[in-house]
């Protein structure tokens, strides 16, 4: 593989990503605490797996500049900001509410999971967003 097909990597890994936390919120909702356990951390290690990934293309790559002109450059440069900013939050915010699960501190872990899922899934979709109108428009 190379640099040429990160992109496609990363969307696809965000796409993953969000699958698995819409299904572990459910199964969470039907009280499967292990398959929620198991799908959640699968999220943390998809959205692990394309950040090192991000990171490996855009450190070899630079940034990459939308050229799309009129409406769709403002509405990408918002779903891009709005994305850049949440990005920066749910890596502690993903963290802390991982920690709290994983000892066993529930009610805590419920408190800001409340938080934090939204904010992933929002993040993990709107990176394939940007992803299909950076590099398929």
């Amino acid at each position: 593989m190379d640099l040429t097909n990160l992109p496609d990597l990363n969307a696809t890994l965000n796409g993953i990503a969000a699958l698995l936390l819409a299904t572990g919120y459910v199964l969470i909702r039907r009280g499967r605490m292990n398959l929620h356990r198991t799908c959640m951390l699968a999220a943390f290690g998809t959205s692990t797996l394309f950040l090192v990934s991000y990171l490996v293309y855009h450190f070899n790559v630079g940034s990459v500049a939308f050229t799309g002109q009129g409406t769709i450059r403002v509405i990408y440069f918002v779903v891009l900001i709005s994305h850049i900013v949440l990005a920066v939050l749910i890596l502690p915010l993903a963290l802390v509410t991982l920690t709290r699960a994983m000892q066993g501190r529930f009610d805590r872990h419920v408190a800001i999971a409340r938080w934090t899922l939204p904010l992933w899934l929002y993040v993990s979709v709107t990176g394939v967003i940007v992803y299909w109108m950076l590099y398929r428009m």
